[in-house]
């Protein structure tokens, strides 16, 4: 491996030790149905996205509840010594990508076919704290 390659790997290593995500793949939801969910809790400080997801009627809000506490639990692995109520986590970044669509047929009159779309989506979520220096002082 060359030195310009290793840089780069250490660098990449490096941004990942401080990026706290969770990746949620093949979702059966359609995108925009997700998008709508995610645009509530986007830049919200975790505790108050939890209530709003647990008390949000869509049944995708549970699968993204799932995911936001999946993504808590990757920062505390990554932060053991650190209380969450002192770090003051938020939804840094949001994303909905569209994921596999299944292609299905749904009978019509005459004889003929409709194609039915059940769309999948994926969904990546990364957390990020408020005060970086108490993350700091703990390392």
């Amino acid at each position: 491996m060359g030195a310009r390659k290793r840089n780069t790997a250490e660098k990449r290593k490096e941004a990942v030790k401080n990026n706290y995500q969770a990746i949620l793949r093949n979702c059966p939801t359609s995108p925009r149905k997700m998008r709508l969910l995610t645009g509530l809790i986007s830049g919200m400080e975790v505790n108050k996205a939890l209530d709003v997801l647990k008390f949000s009627p869509q049944e995708a809000s549970r699968r993204l509840e799932k995911l936001l506490l999946s993504a808590i639990a990757n920062w505390q692995s990554k932060n053991e010594g650190v209380r969450i109520e002192e770090s003051n986590l938020f939804v840094k970044e949001i994303m909905v990508d569209s994921g596999r669509s299944l292609k299905r047929l749904q009978t019509a009159p005459q004889g003929r076919a409709y194609r039915v779309r059940k769309r999948s989506n994926h969904v990546t979520l990364i957390l990020d704290s408020m005060n970086k220096e108490v993350e700091k002082t703990s390392k």
